[in-house]
């Protein structure tokens, strides 16, 4: 069905989902016609990128064609991650040779919220092996990903292929997911909002009850707060039989980031990072900016410093659960195949970590969840009588392809990956809301992202201030040149 009008790419790139949704509404444009360009762009810009994965193309037009509006999004193109989210429409990989072309026996909960908000989805989007790097450089996807901002650096991980499609503008919003940072890391890298939400807000089930020790959740990124806040409308609630459960208001976000703060709102804004690990001089200028803007919008920004907390025994507990799930994971996968476990099966620190989570016994598993809960206690402790703390997103700039590839052992490459998102995955042990607001960036053009954290189940005040940070300075109108052949940066 052609809308009343032909839409050009540049006319489709410039706007939000929200935005296409509107004028699907008012019937100037149709689904169909949205999502030709976007699989148009999919073909070119993907493909340059390395961002695509399971396309069903043709199938996903002719649903499209035939689509009926429906929800806060009316019926744009939309992006699943290739992160084991269950789909009958799309097999999966995570990333991973072992667990190429994956089927679902039925839907997650979560792709049917999907489809009632108005997303068509028509491919899914790249990963790193297993959803455990914050890189996404898979051997299963032929290469690396690229950041379309400097195709030198990574788009980050794990939803590295979801933030290079959004940035690149092949959809306006695309699914994500978060067990350490791998939402609000490649938003960092591509310049995009991403959101952590509350542990338990977005239901998992009806096949998993939780991820990684309660680590995971899932998500979307965007290239407005709106659109995000619009999606966790449409799919956060409680579901039957989840294990968590996360407070939520009266409201909704999106009503929450139209509507000022009833009053000044509390900042912490930690500067350095646990265990005093380096963070680049970008890094810590774009706190500076953010700090001085909450500051210029009448909220009371006060310095302050991470809690006293035990990193290494952290760091040591996440890999802990890594490895059991590596092992979990990996043998019912191989049950599947009826086969026993191969040289080659799993990229190197993913073999390793399969071999350690062998060793690992239920004291082990048990006690590294038990550090969790700590965490937990002493993150949400530090923001009594505050509201949000304000932090870098990452302690660098993206990093340059390679740096992060999963080489060694599991323990050495977690090392390095705990120097590099040292803000990130303690709010998933704590459950606390979170995200990336791409407030900055180098004179090159290079996003620098800063974080704000929330108290827990407050994942509208997190929002709220992104939202008043993004009418401050708005961040939509950067976008990366793209042309195919010319790995440069443009602001």
């Amino acid at each position: 069905m052609q809308g009343n009008r032909f839409m050009r790419d540049d006319e489709y790139l410039g706007l939000d989902g929200l935005a296409l949704a509107g004028l699907l509404r008012s019937g100037d444009v149709s689904s169909s016609e949205l999502m030709a360009i976007a699989i148009g762009l999919a073909r070119t810009r993907g493909a340059a990128l390395n961002a695509i994965r399971y396309e069903r193309y043709d199938e996903s037009q002719a649903l499209a064609d035939d689509w009926r509006p429906r929800g806060a999004f009316g019926g744009i193109p939309f992006l699943l991650k290739d992160s084991g989210l269950a789909s009958l429409r799309f097999p999966s990989s995570n990333g991973s040779r072992l667990f190429a072309d994956a089927r679902a026996a039925q839907d997650a909960t979560l792709i049917g919220r999907f489809d009632q908000l108005g997303f068509i989805p028509f491919a899914r989007t790249t990963v790193p092996e297993l959803c455990m790097a914050p890189t996404t450089e898979a051997v299963q996807n032929g290469g690396a990903t690229l950041n379309p901002w400097d195709r030198t650096r990574s788009p980050g991980g794990s939803s590295g292929g979801a933030a290079a499609a959004v940035a690149a503008g092949i959809v306006p919003i695309a699914h994500g997911s978060d067990g350490g940072g791998s939402i609000r890391i490649p938003a960092a890298c591509c310049g995009l909002f991403g959101l952590k939400p509350t542990r338990g807000l977005v239901p998992m089930g009806p096949i998993k009850g939780e991820g990684w020790g309660g680590l995971a959740c899932d998500g979307v990124l965007s290239r407005t707060v709106r659109d995000s806040a619009a999606a966790m409308d449409g799919i956060g609630g409680w579901e039957d039989g989840s294990p968590y459960a996360a407070p939520t208001g009266a409201g909704t976000y999106l009503n929450a980031i139209t509507e000022r703060p009833s009053r000044r709102m509390r900042v912490l804004v930690w500067r350095t990072a646990f265990e005093n690990m380096p963070v680049a001089a970008e890094c810590l200028a774009a706190v500076e900016k953010a700090a001085a803007l909450c500051r210029a919008l009448g909220h009371e920004v006060i310095d302050a410093s991470p809690p006293p907390l035990d990193y290494r025994a952290f760091v040591q507990a996440h890999i802990t659960v890594l490895a059991t799930n590596i092992v979990l994971a990996s043998n019912a996968r191989l049950k599947v195949l009826g086969r026993a476990f191969q040289d080659g099966d799993l990229e190197p620190a993913m073999a390793d970590g399969y071999r350690v989570g062998q060793t690992l016994g239920a004291g082990d598993y048990a006690a590294a969840i038990q550090q969790f809960h700590t965490v937990g206690r002493v993150m949400q402790g530090a923001l009594s009588g505050a509201d949000l703390v304000l932090t870098p997103t990452l302690t660098q700039l993206p990093a340059e392809l390679g740096w992060l590839q999963m080489s060694g052992t599991l323990q050495s490459f977690r090392e390095r990956v705990a120097t590099y998102a040292n803000f990130l995955a303690v709010i998933n042990a704590s459950g606390q809301p979170a995200a990336n607001v791409p407030l900055d960036c180098t004179p090159s053009g290079l996003p620098v992202g800063i974080q704000l954290i929330g108290r827990f189940g407050r994942d509208d005040q997190v929002m709220q201030m992104a939202a008043e940070l993004e009418e401050a300075a708005p961040w939509i109108g950067r976008r990366p040149a793209f042309d195919a052949a010319r790995p440069a940066i443009a602001a």
